[in-house]
């Protein structure tokens, strides 16, 4: 969610004080930030149709196994609906779901006829009663179609993440405030449904999660605050572990999209979007020790700012983005409207020197 950043600054005059709290500009917050590697993207998407407006937020990466140069990107135009992109960047389809705000994806999923491919978005058509948005995608003709919707509390929905457990597929969602919800979902049926097992709670407005399947564990961004993780298992603690402070020197609020680098079992990174100076922030998951950041910057096609969501999958992507993708939203993109960007993640483990 993109908002002015505004901070109370010591003023050294009546007047000035008469003019209460200012922004303080994106170039100062960048000179205040830890210094960022800095990486090129290698391609990027078609813009969202929804022009002159914040409309790009959310991605989530399908890959391909058979064929990985082939692999899906599903991204959302928060006033409109849903996109799918090729990695070439070209829209493959565009489903019209109104107010989705993020969104993820699970392969091998059981849907009603079969497995198959769940995307779930967070519904915020009505903003005092959040749902889900549930839809199959077919990776032969990347088209999606609607499966339905799920109820998910009061309030309005933000963030959504799943979450793979042994004999559930579960959906968090992030609701405006700060709660979270975590629903158990049956997509068996021919109509979806779900139960909230179990609630979560962070102060102020949070959206950006992810959770890590292999390990039981939810990362979510409080915008204003910082990274918290939470236990992902049903049966878990509800109890917050704060990871990192948005201190506006390595992350700078608002901190926004989460995304995952899994390694071996248990080891791997966190990865912020740190929008108050156009950065990503880099957390180690075995200690959550701060391992760097960077930021995407012009080069043959433009950078990344003001991101809101990220994703990332590691694996082979073919030979434009080798080691895995990471896909950013920009929330500029020059005169255009906003789009996504596509880096290639070999590109930022040099640029971090980061070796496995």
């Amino acid at each position: 969610m993109r908002k002015k950043l505004l901070f109370t600054l010591p003023f050294l005059s009546l007047a000035a004080c008469a003019t209460g709290e200012r922004e303080v500009p994106v170039e100062t917050r960048i000179a205040n930030a830890t210094p960022a590697a800095t990486v090129t993207a290698r391609g990027e998407t078609v813009p969202v149709g929804t022009a002159n407006a914040d409309a790009a937020d959310d991605p989530a990466i399908w890959r391909n196994a058979a064929d990985p140069a082939q692999s899906l990107i599903v991204g959302t135009d928060k006033k409109a609906g849903l996109y799918v992109y090729g990695l070439d960047g070209k829209t493959r389809d565009f489903l019209d779901a109104g107010r989705v705000n993020n969104v993820d994806l699970r392969d091998g999923v059981a849907i009603h006829g079969g497995n198959g491919i769940l995307v779930v978005a967070s519904d915020r058509n009505d903003v005092a009663q959040a749902k889900l948005a549930l839809f199959r995608l077919d990776p032969a003709t990347a088209k999606l179609s609607a499966l339905g919707k799920i109820d998910a509390g009061q309030g309005e929905a933000y963030g959504v993440c799943l979450y793979r457990a042994p004999e559930t597929i579960y959906a968090f969602i992030v609701l405006k405030d700060g709660t979270v919800h975590q629903i158990a979902l049956d997509t068996g049926s021919a109509a979806p449904s779900g139960k909230i097992v179990r609630s979560l709670k962070l102060g102020t407005q949070s959206e950006g999660c992810a959770v890590d399947d292999r390990t039981g564990i939810l990362y979510v961004a409080e915008e204003d605050v910082g990274l918290w993780r939470f236990d992902a298992r049903a049966t878990g603690s509800t109890a917050p572990t704060k990871i990192a402070a948005a201190d506006g020197r390595n992350l700078v609020m608002d901190a926004e999209g989460v995304a995952l680098a899994p390694i071996g079992e248990k080891d791997g990174y966190v990865l912020v979007s740190s929008q108050g100076d156009n950065g990503y922030v880099l957390y180690r998951m075995s200690d959550d020790s701060y391992v760097g950041r960077f930021r995407v910057i012009d080069g043959i096609l433009g950078g990344a700012e003001e991101t809101d969501g990220i994703e990332l999958m590691l694996g082979d992507f073919g030979p434009n983005y080798p080691g895995g993708l990471f896909v950013a939203q920009d929330g500029h993109n020059a005169a255009a409207a906003q789009n996504f960007k596509l880096v290639a993640w070999n590109d930022i483990m040099k640029a971090l020197g980061i070796t496995h």
